[in-house]
């Protein structure tokens, strides 16, 4: 997928995130998007910057990079969001392409699902709308399923 559509999934995945953590549609709802959407966006855009140098889909489009975004927070206490940007980077990328990425680079072997369009296509916007509807669900589902387990937890006394 190009630019735009890494933009349009990583802003709408913002805002469906903002609704998941916060339903109401009040204030705090508009505040999470904007938390959450800032940091969203820019690990988004992240991966490509290996189009400047490297081998694109391979040197920055790979679990270790992920990792590295993942565990950043733990260790200096900022962009939290910013590993869910990549992440979707590299959903996008894999579920919503025909080429796939190097996974393990650098094992250069890359890893794609058997479907998707070329970056140039003009389904490439629908393609992301159903990529960013099956992450949204995917999320809502897990935040539902730790709203849950706490629920229980704190129910029989454990926090």
């Amino acid at each position: 997928m190009n630019r735009k559509e890494h933009v349009l999934n990583a802003a709408l995945l913002s805002i469906g995130l903002g609704y998941v953590l916060h339903p109401a549609g009040d204030v705090e709802t508009f505040v999470t998007i904007v938390e959450v959407g800032v940091p969203v966006i820019l690990g988004a855009l992240f991966p490509d910057v290996d189009t400047a140098f490297g081998k694109h889909r391979k040197t920055l489009h790979n679990l270790p990079v992920l990792a590295l975004f993942y565990v950043y927070p733990m260790q200096f206490g900022n962009l939290q969001y910013v590993w869910i940007g990549v992440l979707t980077h590299y959903a996008l990328d894999m579920l919503g392409s025909k080429r796939g990425l190097a996974l393990f680079y650098p094992y250069e072997e890359e890893f794609g699902a058997p479907f998707g369009v070329s970056v140039s296509s003009d389904r490439a916007t629908v393609v992301t709308l159903a990529v960013t509807g099956v992450e949204l669900v995917v999320a809502g589902l897990f935040v539902y399923r730790e709203f849950v387990l706490a629920s229980s937890l704190a129910a029989i006394g454990i926090q």
